[in-house]
Order: structure tokens, then C-alpha cells, then sequence
């Protein structure tokens, strides 16, 4: 991909929209990233367009085999200022998930700068609204017209916008988890540990399981014991024990969110005593029968932190401090957002300011 992007303007633009009204992810801005990919050429010809439909084949490779990967991240307003939080990290794993998937890489200082152009031109689409923000959207799929399974040859990569409401409207509410025993969601070894698109296609059964249950977001135990807690919906998980925040380590099929990681270093810093660790459900379920477990939430860009206020195990329900916000995740949500909103010092270098 070369340095140069060329940018079409649009001939008119679109009415802005209210955004306490939208509907995460239905509403997109004027404009949008392309670049593609050949191998005699590598990746070719970014440009900023107007944002449209893409034309592709019915037999394009990534629709028949799933080689597509995407990340997700924010830009957030602040007086006359656009700050994106830590754009390099995802630029980092969006090369992960393409080599995990036998797709090429990206130039990652490009990508950010690519990013960086197409925020400036629609700068006037970050709302600045309690908790609003801009939702960015990297995504890259397999698009060489062949019926055959082997890595393809040429690749579409594009980047769009769409404005976004807060995910609580403006407060914490906690929410309901049910944990799957029939379905897995990864093992270690395939693709779980990177952001493809049929790890999310293979969560929607498991998904809907729950919602007619009552439950809102599912709890995943690992694939081969089914007996280790791994990750909550599209989320990583937290929990308080005996005052310690813990979460399952790392190791292979759990997804590294950038969000987990930041929430540990930010933990850290404030002085708790942060763990990762396997975690059996059986030990979660000893704590919350005992009350050593005080406090359970998710982490992830969509919601930063979502708390846990009631759970079955096994068709067993638990209630979680009472479904109550937990000072911990209140603490912790409140300082990652004022420095995402550049209302609190940001001691990390997280920061990027357009």
C-alpha cells in the first residue's frame, strides 16, 4: 500500500443524524477507506470515497471459505479535539487475525495514517453527546472469484464509520449471563484467540439460546473440559475475589482485548491486585455461594465495561451484588472513559489527538 491516498469528494452529504436515536451499527458516515490487494502488486490504490456498496463476485473466496477479518475501535470529541484510543493496538492484531488466516499484511503505520485522513474529513461526524462516539470499522475479506479452498489472491480492505450512542445511555446497567454447556465457542489451536467473522457467526445459535432463557449475553467455558470460564458474549470477563480482580489467562482461544488489557494496566496502576489465571466454574460457583465473589463484568470497545448482575450455572440462577454496579467496575469504568474522553490525564500514552 502506497503513502499517497487519493480522496474523491462526495457530491452531497448526508443530513447528520440524531444520534441518541441510532441503533449501534445502522447509520454510516459520508466516506469510507478502500484498498486492494493483488500479488504482483501487494496492497494498491488506497483511496477515500464516498461510501458505498461494494461490488464483488458470487463466487468471491471469502464469502464460501470465511477469510474476513475486522477490528473495532472509537474516535471520541473533546471541545474542538478528535482522541482515538490506542488505534496502533488494533492495527497490531488486525495482522495477527491475517496471518492466523493465511491473508497478507498490512503496513500498520499506513493503516493509521489512513485512518487518521478519513477522521479529519469526517471529523463532523463525532458526536458529543454523554457517551457517544464514532465506531470505526477495519475490515478485510477474501474476494478473488474461486471456488476452491486454499488462501486467495486478491483481497478487498476497507474502512467505515458510524456514529454511536452511548451503550448504557449515559449509565452502568448490569446485565444477565447465561453459561453455554453445549455449545464452544474456540479451543486452542483455531481461531478463537483472533477477530474473524465465523467466530462470531458460530456464537448466534448460542446467543439466541440465551435471550429465550431470559438471559442477555452468554458465558463461554473452554472447548475440550467445558469446565475453565473464558469469555462472556463478544467480551473478556472480570471478576472481584477477596478484593483481587482476576481473569482467565490467556492461552490460545480466548480473544486478547485491547479494552482487557488496558483495564489490567489501568488496574494496576490504581493499586489493585490484578490476576490472570484459568478459572474452573466451579470455583466461580463456590464463590458466589460463599460471597468471596463480589463483583463479575465485561470488558470489550462496545461497552468498555458491562456488569454482571444475575447468572445461571447449570440452570442454577446467582445474583451478583445484588445486581448492583460494584464499586470496583464503577471505579475502573469511570477513569477508562475520562481518559478515553480526555476529561482525566492519560498517564499511558494512550491518547492519539486529531
Amino acid at each position: 500500500m502506497g503513502q499517497t491516498i487519493q480522496i474523491e469528494k462526495a457530491n452531497s452529504l448526508k443530513e447528520k443524524p440524531d444520534v441518541s436515536t441510532v441503533k449501534f451499527g445502522t447509520v454510516f458516515t459520508d466516506y469510507m477507506f478502500t484498498s486492494d490487494y493483488t500479488p504482483e502488486h501487494g496492497w494498491e490504490e488506497p483511496a477515500i470515497v464516498p461510501y458505498k456498496n461494494l461490488e464483488i463476485s458470487p463466487a468471491a473466496n471469502g464469502i464460501h471459505y470465511g477469510q474476513s477479518v475486522f477490528e473495532g475501535l472509537k474516535a471520541y470529541k473533546n471541545g474542538d479535539d478528535i482522541l482515538l484510543f490506542r488505534p496502533d493496538e488494533n492495527f497490531k492484531r488486525l495482522n495477527t487475525s491475517l496471518e492466523r488466516l493465511a491473508m497478507p499484511k498490512i503496513n500498520e503505520e499506513t493503516s493509521l495514517n489512513a485512518l487518521y485522513e478519513l477522521i479529519k474529513l469526517e471529523r463532523d461526524w463525532v458526536p458529543d453527546g454523554p457517551g457517544q462516539s464514532l465506531y470505526i470499522r477495519p475490515f478485510i475479506f477474501a474476494d478473488e472469484a474461486f471456488l476452491g479452498v486454499r488462501s486467495a489472491r486478491t483481497y478487498k480492505y476497507n474502512i467505515i464509520l458510524s456514529p454511536v450512542a452511548g451503550y448504557y445511555g449515559g449509565q452502568l446497567d448490569p446485565t444477565s449471563i447465561y453459561v453455554e454447556d453445549d455449545y464452544v465457542r474456540a479451543v486452542r489451536g483455531g481461531v478463537g484467540a483472533i477477530k474473524c467473522a465465523g467466530n462470531y457467526a458460530a456464537s448466534i445459535l448460542a446467543q439466541q439460546k440465551a435471550a429465550e432463557l431470559g438471559y442477555e449475553q452468554v458465558l463461554w467455558l473452554d472447548g475440550v473440559e467445558q469446565k475453565y470460564v473464558e469469555e462472556v458474549g463478544s467480551m473478556n470477563i472480570f471478576f472481584v475475589r477477596n478484593n483481587e480482580l482476576i481473569t482467565p489467562q490467556l492461552n490460545g482461544s480466548i480473544l486478547s482485548g485491547i479494552t482487557r488489557k488496558s483495564l489490567i494496566q489501568l488496574a494496576e496502576y490504581k493499586g489493585y491486585t490484578v490476576k490472570e489465571e484459568k478459572i474452573l466454574l466451579d470455583d466461580l460457583r463456590d464463590g458466589l455461594e460463599d460471597g468471596s465473589i463480589s463483583e463479575i463484568f465485561g470488558s470489550g470497545t462496545a461497552a468498555v465495561i458491562s456488569p454482571i448482575g444475575r447468572m445461571n450455572v447449570h440452570g442454577e440462577d446467582y445474583v451478583v451484588n445484588n445486581n448492583q454496579v460494584g464499586p470496583v467496575a464503577e471505579d475502573l469504568y469511570n477513569h477508562y472513559t475520562g481518559i478515553q474522553y480526555g476529561t482525566l490525564e492519560d498517564p499511558f500514552g494512550w491518547i492519539v489527538k486529531l
